[in-house]
């Protein structure tokens, strides 16, 4: 994935419809919880394994879903000037860290209770 490049699809597809005034950073966060919402809702009510079967026949809702989120995440980062890719590799790290695989392997237990 070029980052950069879909960053600058973004901006301009943003920009060529005057958006930049409402894309601060509350709206971009409400919105970012609105998609995120609105991914749950096509698992809402259905028990694991219906989820998962749901999961593969609406995959391209879903995928749209998760696209939404997407956009509005690397804009947020792009207009806070959050290098997405470092942020998402230090917080592994910092995971890692909190997790290690000898305590957490298997484990659903938050890194207070390892």
């Amino acid at each position: 994935m070029d980052l950069e490049g879909i960053q600058r699809r973004i901006r301009a597809f943003r920009d060529e419809r005057d958006w930049m005034q409402f894309h601060n950073p509350k709206n971009l966060a409400i919105s970012i919880a609105v998609e995120a919402a609105e991914l749950l809702e096509q698992f809402q009510w259905r028990t694991p394994e219906q989820s998962e079967r749901h999961a593969l026949d609406a995959k391209d809702k879903i995928a749209d879903e998760v696209a939404d989120i997407a956009v509005y995440l690397i804009e947020l980062c792009d207009n806070l000037r959050i290098d997405l890719e470092h942020a998402i590799l230090a917080k592994l790290q910092r995971n890692a860290e909190k997790y290690p695989v000898n305590k957490a392997k298997g484990s659903a237990k938050k890194y207070t209770e390892l």
